[in-house]
């Protein structure tokens, strides 16, 4: 689906308008394709911490410096803080980024890492807190399609940074910004090196369900994309798009409503009989049930929290009870801007999804043999479904965000291929937001 406002603003007389009315101008957003390098520029590092920048950056084959050049227009920034130890030491954030922020091309990167403000103490903790702050609104300023992230490094876990320096630095974030990801405060903390960073999933299945249309179709081929077997799991009355789907992707379906009481059964023992046991499991199905509490029914609120939390949280049980997930495994969530901030007319659908972030609280330190649990919050996606909503509607979906544009499928699905690499072991209990820095909720 395409952004048809987006379209015309590219156009001589929408050129004019933007100029004159100071209407919104979204950049048309980097995406990575196969084959373009991970960044495609030059990355300033700085900053006097405990974190080997140049190092990481290097393992990736990310062109880096520290040291700015006249003239010169860079791809990103990325700036240790780990050694701020009061607020008076900020004045470094600003001593850094003022000089550089006019240097930057469209589309560019700022990644700032510190330490968990709750593994310290006193004025460190103050420091440390406040880049939540620092990033969340640099991100509104930036432009251009530019995003910035904070990255919470847990002492021990230095050597964990690879997987989501690649992902924030990447065009892969394209509609990720003002996010705070932790690594190593839950679980693992160790590093997992990769021989193959363009097909890290290769010998791994995934299993995707609701996988035969929208943003599931999408997460299965970027997750193909990477490597892995898909095994996509959708109803009955879609089959004929699943099987069609899985065969385009050398993948295995399974037809079946999610919400039986035999479902997980089901699920666990196609797994273990077909395949051996599964690496990914992401809980991707969900439906809409719209409604003011005032006047909703048992059936709308029911059938929503069934497909949406319900389900997801018997068949992981099921398939962590039998040992069908496999070491280093994943399970991914996907929850929704509506369970952060709430939507008129979704009590149902933001209970539902506000418990998937619990679910990923709920399991985060249960989970062992490096197994984690994450989740993406989807803001304003461009979709089928989207694309029937109200005009007016819509366009305000769209437009409020720092990015003045909704999201495509695939924003989603890179996002969850991050979690799903087998370096993102250290990545655990996060729910990151794939909203384009929308004003609503935090």
């Amino acid at each position: 689906m395409s952004d048809r406002y987006q379209s015309f603003t590219k156009s001589p007389i929408g050129k004019l308008l933007v100029k004159n009315l100071g209407l919104p101008d979204p950049v048309e957003l980097d995406r990575w394709t196969e084959g373009a390098p991970l960044v495609d520029g030059t990355v300033i590092t700085g900053g006097d911490g405990r974190l080997a920048l140049t190092e990481a950056l290097d393992r990736l084959g990310v062109a880096n410096t520290d040291e700015k050049a006249e003239s010169e227009k860079y791809k990103g920034l990325v700036f240790d803080a780990t050694g701020l130890k009061s607020s008076s030491e900020l004045i470094a954030l600003q001593e850094f980024f003022t000089p550089l922020l006019r240097s930057l091309k469209s589309c560019a990167r700022v990644v700032v890492l510190g330490t968990p403000p709750e593994l310290v103490e006193g004025g460190e903790r103050v420091a440390q807190r406040a880049l939540e702050g620092f990033t969340r609104s640099l991100g509104k300023e930036l432009g251009r399609g530019a995003t910035s992230q904070l990255v919470y490094v847990a002492p021990g876990a230095e050597q964990a940074v690879d997987s989501t320096l690649a992902f924030l630095l990447s065009p892969k974030s394209a509609y990720v910004s003002g996010q705070v990801v932790r690594i190593g405060t839950h679980g693992e903390k160790k590093a997992v090196k990769l021989k193959d960073w363009e097909r890290p999933l290769a010998g791994k299945l995934a299993i995707v369900t609701g996988a035969s249309r929208g943003i599931g179709e999408q997460i299965a081929r970027v997750l193909h994309r990477d490597g892995a077997t898909i095994l996509g799991i959708d109803v009955p009355q879609a089959a004929s798009e699943l099987q069609s789907v899985m065969k385009e992707l050398n993948g295995d379906s399974l037809t079946l409503d999610i919400t039986h009481d035999d479902a997980p059964q089901r699920i666990a023992h196609h797994v273990k009989e077909n395949h051996g046991g599964v690496d990914i499991v992401v809980h991707n199905a969900g439906i809409t049930r719209d409604k003011k509490l005032a006047n909703m029914a048992e059936d709308r609120w029911s059938s929503v929290i069934s497909v949406n939390l319900t389900a997801p949280e018997k068949i992981t049980r099921e398939l962590l009870d039998q040992g069908a997930i496999n070491k280093n495994g994943r399970i991914i969530g996907v929850a929704s801007i509506a369970g952060i901030a709430g939507n008129v007319g979704q009590t149902n659908y933001a209970a539902s999804k506000a418990g998937v972030i619990g679910f990923v609280d709920s399991l985060a330190d249960e989970l062992t043999d490096g197994i984690t649990i994450n989740a993406v919050a989807p803001g304003f996606i461009i979709t089928a479904m989207t694309a029937a909503v109200p005009f007016a509607t819509r366009e305000v979906g769209q437009r409020l965000n720092a990015m003045q544009q909704g999201g495509l499928p695939v924003d989603v699905a890179e996002t969850i291929a991050w979690y799903a690499n087998p370096a993102s072991t250290a990545v655990n209990g996060n729910v990151v937001r794939v909203c384009g820095q929308m004003m609503l909720g935090a």
